[in-house]
């Protein structure tokens, strides 16, 4: 066997030892690259879902921009306070704290567990005339079923509100309808600013007062 022969056995020899390295190297490239191109997708899809889960429990609502950004009655100073005396610290809601302790309801309603309350704004109160409304802040009973007709005794979340219905503390009917972030509570009051918590309760901020049917 001449020395030309021998050389061309030598290099087919390494050539096919080399191949398997090669082959393993490729296939290691190729699996730490796909690894981390799983790994960056796992890692980005809880970030997204957890933003999601947050947004949703925030208030939300064109109202929401007068709450104050801070003290007691801010979104953070409210949730740390049973409802009436949340309340009682947005100027927004004066009228209402007014007609809640004109009906002797402060106590009623800071004590309660897990209520949801509608509550009109100083405006919506407004919309009621004059002696209309005198004459409701000076009738104990009737003002109580107004105010109580505002409170389901549960707390409701946004998606509940989609279209629900449900049982006041008044003993009538709340009628709900919407999705996002516009709602209506008996189809005529709108949320103005909702999912506002307290210590106690979830609040509904709404632009009409819901009269109760005679």
């Amino acid at each position: 066997m001449n020395n030309r022969h021998l050389r061309r056995i030598a290099v087919t020899v390494s050539a096919a030892a080399m191949l398997p390295l090669a082959l393993t190297a490729c296939s290691g490239d190729s699996d730490t690259s796909s690894d981390s191109g799983a790994d960056k997708a796992a890692s980005s899809a809880p970030a997204k879902e957890t933003e999601s889960a947050a947004t949703m429990d925030e208030p939300f609502g064109p109202g929401c921009a007068s709450v104050p950004k801070e003290g007691a009655g801010s979104f953070d100073g409210m949730a740390q306070d049973p409802v009436a005396t949340a309340a009682s610290n947005n100027p927004a809601l004066s009228t209402l704290v007014a007609a809640v302790k004109q009906a002797g309801l402060v106590d009623t309603l800071n004590s309660a567990e897990n209520i949801t309350v509608f509550a009109p704004t100083n405006d919506a109160f407004a919309k009621i005339p004059k002696a209309d409304l005198d004459k409701l802040l000076t009738n104990k009973a009737e003002l109580t079923k107004v105010l109580t007709a505002h409170v389901v005794g549960q707390k409701l979340t946004p998606q509940q509100l989609e279209k629900g219905s449900f049982d006041t503390l008044a003993k009538t009917k709340l009628t709900t309808a919407g999705s996002g972030e516009e709602y209506t509570v008996n189809d005529s009051s709108k949320v103005v600013c909702g999912n506002v918590p307290t210590a106690n309760a979830t609040v509904y901020i709404v632009d009409t007062v819901l009269m109760p049917a005679a």
